[in-house]
């Protein structure tokens, strides 16, 4: 298959190539396009084959559910059963924007978009073209990240083009996206809403709106073993051809104790690879130390932190260390990714 790449502005795409994209879309096919998150592998949310080329295009579990997006909110009654008042009151706080939430489905919805379960995930994004995208199409694209199941997600179209080239028939390169970590994921068919992937929008964020939020407790660690819900809840992710260990503690031991193993590992003739922040990158010894930004701007962190894991997989490294990321509001979205990416390898110093 010949891929199409096609350059839009991300505010005011070309009506011409989103007329040929939503075409596409329309007739069953594949479309990679921007978000304000990562990147997104579009197909037609209400035509099960197209969900089916999705996973098989990304390599990805077909018991790993789509997200489906939609441009208006109006969108949403036609896929759900019920839309609780507190998901109508985070829809009016933060749609168009990074939050997708979980409702029970109706029958429009296809079980191979939801990875075979009753519920589906839901979001807007806030990203001028993508909604235009989506108006373009039937109105529900279903949009799993850009990437090889497994890959750290694409936040720029040459992450898009390495991974997928060849196996969809367009790609739309909108320039990097703003955010860079995927959305925040909150499930409404419970009792209590419940964060079950943690993004750009916090919880304290949410409960300023709708008042008590809980997280799911497996958040933070791996349990491979959980039917997912959600989006990236059941497989590793994110995840570098080396090795990645994220290594804790005080930041002279982190340092200290980091340029000990590069010592080591230099000695049998191995390349080791820092990832690091502005304030620290230049006290470590390895040969290549990269920079997720300041600490004093967690926004950087995460927008930096896939980038930085698809340009290790370029340079002949054996492992890499990274420090944590506990920052005050995306700490947790961020280290959720790191961690996946990590294997859950983490040593503490």
């Amino acid at each position: 298959m010949e891929t199409i790449i096609e350059k839009i502005d991300p505010v005011h795409p070309d009506f011409a190539i989103m007329g040929q994209a939503g075409e596409i879309l329309r007739r069953g096919g594949l479309v990679a396009f921007p978000t304000e998150t990562v990147y997104g592998l579009g197909g037609d949310a209400l035509n099960p084959e197209a969900s089916e080329k999705i996973y098989k295009a990304k390599g990805r579990p077909s018991d790993n559910p789509l997200i489906v997006h939609i441009a208006d909110r109006e969108a949403l009654e036609g896929i759900v059963k019920e839309i609780p008042a507190k998901a109508l009151a985070l829809a009016e706080a933060f749609w168009p924007g990074p939050l997708t939430m979980i409702f029970e489905k109706n029958g429009r919805v296809p079980l191979a978009t939801t990875g075979g379960l009753d519920t589906v995930a839901v979001r807007m994004p806030g990203h001028a073209a993508a909604r235009e995208l989506i108006r373009r199409s039937t109105g529900y694209i279903a949009a799993p990240s850009a990437n090889v199941s497994g890959r750290p997600s694409p936040t720029k179209a040459v992450h898009v083009i390495e991974d997928l080239n060849g196996r969809v028939e367009m790609i739309l390169d909108g320039g990097a996206v703003g955010i860079g970590l995927e959305s925040t994921i909150v499930d409404f068919t419970g009792q209590t809403p419940m964060i079950l992937r943690p993004g750009y929008i916090s919880g304290g964020m949410m409960e300023r709106v709708i008042g008590p939020v809980c997280m799911d407790r497996g958040l933070m660690a791996e349990d491979s073993s959980v039917r997912p819900k959600a989006p990236g809840m059941k497989y590793r992710h994110y995840a570098p051809k080396a090795e990645l260990t994220i290594v804790e503690g005080e930041e002279n031991r982190v340092v200290e104790t980091v340029n000990g193993w590069i010592r080591e590992k230099e000695a049998l003739g191995l390349r080791c690879g820092v990832i690091a922040t502005d304030e620290t990158a230049g006290l470590y010894r390895a040969e290549t130390v990269m920079s997720m930004g300041s600490r004093e701007d967690e926004e950087s962190i995460a927008r930096h932190l896939f980038d930085v894991l698809r340009r290790f997989d370029f340079l002949d490294v054996a492992c890499i260390y990274s420090e944590s990321f506990h920052t005050p509001r995306m700490g947790q979205a961020i280290m959720n990714r790191l961690l996946k990416a990590a294997g859950h390898r983490v040593i503490r110093v």
